[in-house]
């Protein structure tokens, strides 16, 4: 499957949940995820959409480390089943589970 496949499977559940995707670029900061999700209950997601076989670069696993340090949410996404599983812990989240 092509990452624009799953990056398109990931706007629609995002959409499904209530959010909204937006395809993100920072021309100064390379690494930063691809698409930044924004839900209903005020979390905001930064998202790198990967396919299997893909990897990720040294300047995106800096960018997910320092996510982490910050208490950031952050993703790493690989195919439409890691989707589905990072929907229902959003939605276990917003429902206090």
């Amino acid at each position: 499957m092509l990452e624009k496949q799953v990056e398109a499977y990931f706007k629609k559940v995002v959409e499904q949940l209530g959010g909204k995707s937006y395809k993100f670029t920072s021309p100064a900061h390379r690494g930063v995820a691809d698409r930044v999700a924004c839900l209903p209950n005020g979390q905001t997601w930064f998202v790198e959409i990967k396919t299997e076989g893909g990897k990720l670069s040294e300047l995106q696993k800096l960018f997910a480390s320092d996510m982490q340090r910050l208490n950031q949410h952050y993703a790493c996404l690989w195919n439409k089943d890691d989707i589905d599983e990072w929907a229902k812990t959003t939605t276990l989240s917003r429902h206090g589970g």
